[in-house]
């Protein structure tokens, strides 16, 4: 089981190649904000590491490596997200995954409802630091066009929410309906965003004393 410790170390050696605060986030499935203080512990001397601390976030980690590495088990919890998705499209349905760790699930469930697959890299994946705004995401040009299709979303974590409505936004301006969303597991608890509604196979609930 991964402690602190573990996320920090992970943290490091992302960044040690080069990898984006964004991506690490990604990676690590936390927010960004957590992501940066994981490498800002990283870096910190004996002397600054209680000022780091202070500035430690609330925030869940989830590790769901057991089934990711596994090709039967990801295929099994595909199909249980693409059996929570309904299935009442008179227009052509194209399934998006949201890179990087969206994108297997996404597969499974497009071939569980004989869609199409796309694929959408978050603007995030940019991001080091600072303000997001000015970064933009990409639909990939190997993997289907979301114009003209109702689209489900596959992703694999919510954590604020905020790459999902990104989605959300980047299929409605490319020319898609985004009509509903499916995770692995939603920190927020989430019913719908923008109006699509969200099915997720878990909800994390943090309860502070």
């Amino acid at each position: 089981m991964k402690n602190v410790d573990d996320l920090i170390s992970d943290a490091a050696s992302l960044a040690n190649r080069g990898v984006s605060k964004g991506e690490i986030a990604d990676e690590l499935n936390v927010s960004r904000e957590t992501a940066s203080w994981l490498v800002e512990r990283s870096k910190s001397t004996t002397r600054d590491t209680q000022s780091v601390d202070t500035k430690k976030p609330h925030d869940i980690h989830v590790d769901w490596n057991a089934i990711g590495r596994d090709s039967t088990r990801l295929t099994y919890i595909g199909n249980a997200m693409a059996n929570m998705l309904p299935n009442q499209h008179q227009e052509p349905a194209l399934t998006v995954g949201i890179e990087k760790a969206g994108t297997p699930l996404a597969t499974v469930v497009a071939q569980t409802l004989d869609t199409g697959l796309a694929t959408y890299t978050p603007r995030k994946h940019q991001w080091e630091n600072g303000d997001i705004e000015g970064l933009e995401g990409s639909f990939s040009r190997n993997f289907s066009s979301v114009h003209g299709y109702d689209c489900h979303i596959v992703d694999d974590t919510i954590t604020s929410g905020t790459t999902l409505r990104e989605t959300i936004e980047a299929i409605t301006d490319t020319g898609g309906n985004p009509v509903a969303a499916a995770v692995l597991i939603d920190k927020q608890g989430v019913e719908d965003i923008d109006g699509v509604p969200i099915y997720s196979l878990i909800d994390v609930l943090s309860v502070n004393a």
